[in-house]
Parts: structure tokens; C-alpha cells; sequence
């Protein structure tokens, strides 16, 4: 018997001879020689009859990535970040962090991960994911700061960079790890460090399939990966979080493993400091849904409770899912907004379930 696997547009034909199995390709469109059985590949749905995709891998063409590198990398960016870099020299398997660069002010300026790099010599480089429209931005902000250091900050366009989540929407990173088909292509594969419930980050070269990379995956489009970040409140990018504008602690930067009180100095550093030993956090961002989609909202839109009191403001969303900058002491309240036709929208926070238990919306 001999089995014909149909795959990426090409025949492979497996036949048996005296015990041994011999592959003879096919093009595609070519007929199947006779008495041989065809196995089709379908990327939706698995390899003939194995199971169904149990991932799905989102592109995100709104991040973009850095190469940081040389021997001052760790404690150059030590002193800019908001994490403690240092631990992915120190901590065992730990290959990726997230964190924010701060303004003087001590207000948010970027969103960032960063990934030791494979290739790089042990705590001599790092990738750093970033916010793509702030790319250009973030180069600046970091060279302002680079003076005599010994690296290079070089981005690099020809990388793309990918989520991949369960299709079993609640697992988060506790469904099993995806296997990966070519980890060589790789050059990121790692939890997401923020939360468990967005699963695993990849990046690759922008010419590799992530198909031939991730077993079990299925491509996804990017707006469901938006959508899924906006049900469990999760902040990425300048337009969830304003460069100059949001606060780390009201973001929820220690919910998502971001900061470290104990590593020392960088800039920002003092009032978040002082916010956070004094135990006072009055807003903080949160999942919202709308009564209904509103497609002319505008981002910062007023919230209020029912009673006229100001209640935060809508920060960013996607149809009727969003965030929102809540006051805590209404966060159980009903709330509305005026849309830009000055139309009444009603909304409702919730509590993400990646939060802390210990965390008080009361």
C-alpha cells in the first residue's frame, strides 16, 4: 500500500517496498498513480483525520521590533525601564519581560517586551517589542539616553511578530505549550509575560509561514486578537495607553509582572514609587462593554454615573468591547457616555479575572 500526502501544493507519494519506505514527489495537479490512497492536509481543520487546529496564530502587524545589543545592554536599559532586566541574566528560564519607559513625570511614554536574544552572548542583547506607529519614537528616546554605551540599537523590519492563543478561549497558557514544528525559524517563542490568558508571543522572520513553524495552529484574524484583549481588559500600544498621559499603577503595570520596587533607580521611578507605598490607586483601567456598538466614539469620551458624577473616561475599543480609566468607587455602578452625536451610551466595567484576588474595586 502506498499513501499520498497532499500538502503546501505538492504531492508526496510514501511506498512500500521490501519493508522500506520510499517518498517520490508529485506536482500539483498531477493524478495520484493507481491503487495509491491521497491524504489531504487541510491547515483549518489538521492532517486528514488527526483533530482539529487547537491554536490560532494572530499576526500583528502593529508591533514592531528592536535589536538591542552589545555589553551594555542590561544596565543601560536598567536604568530606562520599568522592570528589573537584570533577571533575565539571573532568573533560570526566564527569556521574557514586560515593562514601561516612563517620562520624568513618571507617566507612562511606551508599552514594551523584551526577549533575550538567542544568538546574542549570555545577557549581551535583548528584542524588544514595541508599539510600531511609536517605533520611530522609541529610537530616539532611547539614543537620547545611550551616550558612550557600548551597543546598538537597530530595528528591524523584516521581522514579523505573532500571538498565539488556544482556541480554547479560557485556558490561557494553561492548555499545554504548542509543539513547535521548526523552533530553528523561532527567533521568539515565549509566554506572553503580561498574563497567561494571551498565551504565547513568536517572532519570525517576515518570509516564514507560522504554519510551518507552530503544530496544531490555525491563522487568525487580528481584529479577534483585539477583541480578545479588550474582553479581559488587557492595554497594548499609544492608544490604550497616551504616551504622557497614563499612570503605570492606574494601567495596572503590577498586575501584569511590569515593575520592580526593589531594583533601584530609572527615570520615573520616584512618584511611582511613592503611589505605590502609599497603597492609593483611585482609577485604574478596565474592561468595558457598551450597550450597544458605537462606531463615531471618540477616544478619552467622559464617563459618568447615571446621577451626572464623573466616573473616568472610555480610553479605546473595538465596536461595543473597550477600556476604561474607571473610578473605583463607581466601577460597580452602571455608567454612561455622550457618543460624538451627543447619543447616550450606557456601559459596564468589569473585573478581569487575571486581576489579583486581593485586588479592592470597592
Amino acid at each position: 500500500m502506498a499513501v499520498l500526502c497532499l500538502a503546501r501544493g505538492a504531492f508526496t507519494c510514501a511506498a512500500k517496498h521490501a519493508g522500506r519506505y520510499s517518498r517520490v514527489p508529485f506536482l500539483s495537479g498531477v493524478s495520484a498513480p493507481a491503487g495509491v490512497r491521497v491524504r489531504r492536509y487541510n491547515r483549518d481543520t489538521g492532517r486528514g483525520d488527526e483533530p482539529a487546529a487547537r491554536f490560532v496564530c494572530y499576526r500583528l502587524p502593529h508591533r514592531a521590533v528592536l535589536a538591542i545589543q552589545g555589553p551594555d545592554t542590561s544596565p543601560f536599559l536598567q536604568g530606562i525601564l520599568t522592570n528589573d532586566v537584570g533577571l533575565l541574566e539571573e532568573e533560570p528560564g526566564l527569556t521574557a519581560l514586560y515593562s514601561h519607559m516612563l517620562n520624568v513625570q513618571g507617566r507612562t511614554l511606551y508599552d514594551v517586551m523584551l526577549y533575550s536574544l538567542k544568538e546574542a552572548e549570555e545577557g549581551r542583547g535583548v528584542f524588544l517589542e514595541c508599539d510600531g506607529t511609536m517605533k520611530d519614537s522609541i529610537v530616539k528616546h532611547l539614543k537620547m539616553y545611550k551616550l558612550r554605551r557600548k551597543l546598538t540599537i537597530s530595528p528591524r523590519p523584516e521581522l514579523s511578530v505573532w500571538a498565539v492563543l488556544s482556541k480554547q478561549r479560557n485556558a490561557g497558557q494553561e492548555a499545554s505549550k504548542p509543539e513547535l514544528c521548526s523552533p530553528d525559524k523561532a527567533l521568539v517563542w515565549d509566554a506572553d509575560p503580561r498574563t497567561q490568558e494571551m498565551g504565547w508571543r513568536l517572532v519570525l522572520d517576515s518570509q516564514v509561514d507560522p504554519l510551518d513553524v507552530v503544530a496544531s495552529c490555525q491563522k487568525g484574524d487580528t481584529g479577534e486578537y483585539h477583541r480578545h484583549r479588550y474582553t479581559i481588559g488587557l492595554p497594548e500600544g499609544a492608544r490604550d495607553l497616551p504616551p504622557g498621559l497614563a499612570l503605570p499603577l492606574e494601567s495596572n503595570l503590577v498586575y501584569m509582572q511590569g515593575i520592580s520596587f526593589s531594583k533601584g533607580c530609572y527615570i520615573g521611578q520616584e512618584l511611582t514609587a511613592r503611589t505605590h507605598h502609599t497603597g492609593v490607586v483611585r482609577k485604574r483601567l478596565m474592561p468595558v462593554r457598551l450597550s450597544a456598538p458605537v462606531g463615531d466614539l471618540e477616544d478619552g469620551a467622559a464617563l459618568q454615573t447615571q446621577s451626572g458624577k464623573p466616573a473616568g473616561k472610555h480610553r479605546a475599543g473595538v465596536g461595543e468591547l473597550g477600556l476604561g480609566l474607571v473610578r473605583l468607587a463607581h466601577a460597580k455602578e452602571t455608567l454612561t457616555l455622550n457618543s460624538s452625536d451627543g447619543a447616550a451610551v450606557s456601559l459596564e466595567a468589569s473585573v478581569p479575572d487575571w486581576w489579583p484576588k486581593e485586588a479592592n474595586v470597592d
